[in-house]
């Protein structure tokens, strides 16, 4: 019953893209980029966008599990996110990772949806390709 209540609490907090206008400036093709990846586990719906996303540069793994701890030292204001302290560290799953699409942004980026109760899970992740 609890992995049920969580599986309609993800779908539920992470369905909609979240712009409030954090992408009016910047390069149009980040912007862009931002506005169109769709998430790996269900390629219906969006990643959401700068308010979900946090750069997590420092990428290991362990017994075969992908993990990542947020680098990202940004404004959280501006981006209109939650502030997630640098360090916090984040189980990838497979399932997650984007392998179709390139990442412009020249950071790895993790995005992460309110899941309630202070928890947050990772709904896209993808590596820095520069392009």
């Amino acid at each position: 019953m609890r992995q049920l209540l969580l599986c309609l609490l993800l779908l539920a907090s992470s369905a909609y893209a979240k712009d409030f206008g954090q992408w009016e400036d910047g390069d149009p093709s980040v912007r862009e980029w931002f506005r169109t990846l769709m998430r790996p586990d269900n390629p219906m719906v969006s990643c959401c966008g700068e308010a979900d996303a946090y750069w997590c540069d420092d990428v290991s793994v362990r017994n075969g599990r992908t993990y990542c701890r947020i680098t990202d030292d940004r404004e959280d204001g501006p981006l209109q996110r939650p502030h997630i302290d640098v360090g916090t560290e984040f189980y990838i799953p497979n399932l997650m990772i984007k392998w179709d699409r390139g990442n412009p942004t020249g950071h790895v980026v993790v995005f992460l949806a309110d899941i309630g109760f202070g928890m947050r899970t990772v709904i896209c992740f993808v590596q820095a390709t520069g392009t």
